[in-house]
């Protein structure tokens, strides 16, 4: 299930954007769905039953049904990256920073299975998508996580040989993979074990550590 203080502030920020009544219902409605089906099943029908209008009524707002998941995509990430923001205030250090950063992912994901299905599985079957506004949107998050890691590089934390592109692929690469199969089978995902793993891989690496003696 979605995260409930999620839907409670995402229907506010689209009251606040003004969006048409009929507009937030077939959102609503393609979220429901996706909770127990493949977007790929889903039909236009089925989500202007669900949403309670009529078919030509999500054309009116969205050239076809993979825009609304783009558009639906785009909502998820504008709330997600306005919290991790948030969630940065007050920590110092960009090791520690980091840290915050993919448990809050990882979190996201153990939280909200349905964004988890769209922004891991969905999306990517489309080459619109990297072009699309959630792509953009995503690349600002991209882009903030590159400034802590070019900063952890300036201030010695980070190694200086490797260069932030590539510690930025590392970590969202790790993410992804620690969660991907999580996802797709519906199988638990622990925040705080992954976290620590995942930290544990990222900062020290897989090499063990050779005595002086």
């Amino acid at each position: 299930m979605a995260d409930k203080k999620f839907e409670l502030e995402l229907a506010g920020a689209n009251r606040e954007r003004a969006y048409p009544p009929g507009r937030i219902k077939i959102a609503q409605a393609l979220r429901i769905l996706l909770e127990n089906n493949d977007f790929v099943s889903i039909t236009t029908a089925e989500i202007a039953k669900t949403a309670g209008v009529t078919e030509a009524l999500i054309y009116k707002y969205f050239k076809d049904k993979r825009d609304l998941l783009h558009q639906v995509l785009a909502e998820y990430l504008a709330y997600y990256i306005d919290r991790a923001e948030s969630d940065l205030k007050g920590i110092k250090g960009a090791l520690n920073k980091i840290r915050k950063i993919i448990w809050s992912h990882i979190n996201v994901y153990a939280t909200d299975r349905v964004f988890a299905k769209i922004i891991l599985i969905d999306v990517r079957s489309s080459s619109d998508y990297y072009t699309s506004e959630p792509y953009r949107t995503l690349k600002k998050y991209f882009d903030m996580l590159r400034s802590i890691i070019k900063k952890g590089i300036a201030d010695g934390e980070f190694r200086d040989d490797l260069t932030p592109s590539f510690i930025l692929q590392a970590i969202l690469g790790g993410i992804e993979q620690v969660c991907l199969s999580r996802v797709v089978f519906n199988r638990e995902i622990d925040p705080d074990e992954l976290t620590e793993h995942l930290c544990e891989f990222i900062f020290h690496g897989i090499a063990r550590e050779r005595s002086n003696g």
